[in-house]
């Protein structure tokens, strides 16, 4: 029964599996220590790798399933190969998971703007 939602239109499919690939993909805590620095904006293997405190390869092979999956893109200059979030929309999802897992930890009120969830979020800005 679907009670109060006649006309109610669903997704299209392709979306809602396309959906599902980019949620799978954050699905890694390493993935998204990467995605979360990429926010941050442009950088290369060796910088993420810091950041997320782990090796370069590891950070390549996570890299290049992200860029299968058409999360972030890249760009050669030379021998450096530098890697952004492919739009604002990644961005804002890795935001959104993480600032649940901070109403989840309990430390913040429910219901606020997602900015005041997590910290440092703010601060975070998507590049365009």
């Amino acid at each position: 029964m679907h009670h109060g939602i006649e006309g109610f239109d669903m997704p299209e499919t392709d979306d809602v599996r396309r959906a599902a690939d980019a949620l799978r993909m954050l699905a890694d805590p390493t993935r998204l220590n990467i995605l979360w620095a990429l926010m941050q904006g442009e950088s290369s293997v060796a910088c993420l790798a810091d950041l997320a405190g782990t090796t370069p390869t590891a950070v390549s092979q996570h890299l290049s399933k992200l860029r299968l999956a058409g999360l972030v893109t890249n760009r050669r200059e030379g021998t450096f190969v530098f890697y952004t979030l492919a739009d604002h929309h990644i961005g804002e999802l890795v935001r959104q998971a993480l600032s649940h897992a901070d109403h989840q930890a309990g430390r913040t009120e429910a219901h606020q703007q997602p900015s005041a969830h997590v910290p440092g979020v703010a601060a975070a800005r998507p590049p365009r």
